[in-house]
């Protein structure tokens, strides 16, 4: 896909991946529709990255008003790409973790994406190219003690994302599911940070990311995209021999409750 002549709708954009992906895209010459919860957020990337095309909507896509707002002016931009990136995580145990913020963290990275990939695809079947990007993660894929919340969230979206790819494979749409490894964003709190020093884990910065999605985005055959070195062997060897996998994290387990606390 050729970027420069492409209108795109990103969600989540004033998040560390989001303003990344927002600069890179921009950068390529795409016009842009940015939502995020915080305005003043949002006018400061539309500054940041520098061009007056892009538009900018303070919405809370988990209410459903400011999803019809949303579809309206999608309506409107016939919008050629999908970038479903908004998502919140928390590090807890299962037994520490409310029902408000369950239910929080399922319908964000979960529920809301299913619902803009329901009603969006109406108008993105009708452009000649069009694609959609759900924005998972590597714990889609491996699930993570201390984040189960998030894992079953991530599990779903990958899931949808492989089923719905199937459903509109004989239209102009193409999906693809996108997953990150640990990624250096405000979405990580300081016991996130300070977990992933303490296991060793390797930390992608937003611009790295970033340039991974683009580079998705201009792939000519669009798949599933799982980044990081040996994370993505993880995801093969989890879903071969996951007790190997089980024995790998047991030993991690006692680090993990710690910073869980």
């Amino acid at each position: 896909m050729v970027l420069s002549s492409k209108k795109i709708l990103l969600t989540g954009a004033t998040g560390g991946i989001g303003g990344a992906i927002a600069k890179a895209l921009s950068d390529e010459g795409a016009t842009l529709i940015l939502t995020a919860r915080d305005e003043e957020k949002l006018t400061a990337l539309k500054e940041n990255i520098g061009n007056v095309r892009h538009q900018i909507l303070a919405l809370d896509l988990n209410n459903n008003n400011d999803r019809e707002k949303l579809y309206g002016v999608v309506e409107k931009e016939n919008i050629d790409v999908l970038i479903n990136n908004a998502g919140i995580n928390q590090l807890s145990l299962l037994e520490d973790t409310s029902d408000a913020d369950i239910s929080q963290i399922v319908s964000t990275n979960l529920v809301v994406p299913m619902m803009l990939c329901r009603e969006i695809h109406k108008t993105l079947k009708q452009r000649p190219e069009s694609v959609i990007v759900n924005i998972g993660s590597i714990l889609g894929s491996i699930g993570y003690a201390g984040s189960t919340s998030y894992c079953a969230s991530k599990f779903g979206l990958r899931g949808f994302t492989e089923a719905f790819r199937r459903e509109v494979a004989d239209s102009t749409v193409n999906v693809i599911y996108f997953a990150p490894r640990a990624t250096d964003t405000a979405l990580n709190t300081d016991k996130m940070n300070t977990l992933n020093e303490a296991l060793g884990n390797a930390v992608d910065s937003p611009e790295h990311v970033a340039q991974r999605l683009i580079d998705a985005l201009k792939d000519k055959h669009p798949h599933s995209y799982f980044l990081g070195w040996p994370e993505s062997l993880f995801v093969r060897l989890n879903s071969l021999l996951p007790n190997v996998v089980d024995k790998a994290l047991l030993k991690q387990l006692p680090v993990i409750r710690r910073f869980s606390q």
